[in-house]
């Protein structure tokens, strides 16, 4: 398969070291600021497309691959605003799309551990939910991608939290999202649900990110002869079994 990468930075970077160390795939093109190559030309030669960029550009690249027909995985966060404008564009372009706000394989079976706890805990007014984010200081948004798919699932089942904050907060329908950017982390999240007794904590931190770059590969895998906007998670499980049967 050939894969075009969306983003030649740090992630970009990590994304082709792995293709190059497996050696089952190939990287067609590659593109920054700085690499200025014919894009549309060279994205017509790609099986599909991995986004690793900015905010700001996630659309542009999406526009881009819809019409050259290629599937795209966008890694990037901070642009959940336009999630329904790009399913909708997704749709009338009948292209494919798999976006993640973490493709680590662990980040993902963490998700679950924290779906579960969030619906065991649906009643427990007495324990008070809290996320921890850190990551390095060139992180530009905050809350994370994944600290917001947390909070997003507390949400869900919480019977007294009704709304995220990035700060401390005495609101007790706010649930309180921290983010710290501290030196080269390169994740970590804690979620932790505290009553006046005891503390259940979960956590996960990545030591390398080479675990977003295998889960996005995998996800370019899947998507062959697929279409559709499909959110990792959603179609996690699926994409285990694939690359295990494979």
């Amino acid at each position: 398969m050939k894969i075009a990468i969306l983003g030649y930075g740090k992630m970009g970077k990590m994304v082709e070291s792995v293709i190059a160390r497996d050696g089952i795939h190939e990287v067609c093109m590659k593109t920054n600021s700085s690499i200025r190559n014919d894009f549309q030309t060279s994205l017509k030669n790609a099986d599909a497309a991995i986004d690793f960029t900015s905010p700001a550009i996630v659309m542009h690249h999406l526009t881009a691959c819809l019409q050259a027909g290629i599937p795209l995985i966008i890694g990037t966060t901070g642009w959940h605003d336009e999630l329904e404008k790009i399913k909708l564009l997704c749709k009338e372009k009948n292209g494919a799309v798999i976006y993640a706000s973490n493709f680590s394989i662990g980040v993902n079976i963490f998700f679950g551990v924290n779906h579960k706890l969030a619906q065991m805990m649906k009643y427990r007014k007495e324990y008070e939910p809290r996320i921890t984010e850190i990551h390095h200081v060139q992180k530009k948004d905050a809350p994370s991608g994944t600290a917001i798919t947390l909070a997003n699932d507390i949400l869900k089942y919480s019977a007294a939290k009704t709304q995220l904050v990035n700060k401390e907060s005495g609101r007790s329908d706010e649930l309180i999202v921290l983010s710290r950017r501290e030196g080269t982390v390169t994740g970590l999240h804690e979620v932790e649900f505290t009553s006046a007794i005891d503390r259940i904590t979960i956590t996960h931190e990545a030591f390398s990110r080479e675990g977003f770059a295998r889960g996005a590969i995998l996800a370019a895998e899947w998507i062959q002869n697929k279409k559709g906007f499909f959110e990792f998670n959603e179609i996690f499980t699926d994409i285990l079994a694939s690359s295990e049967a494979d």
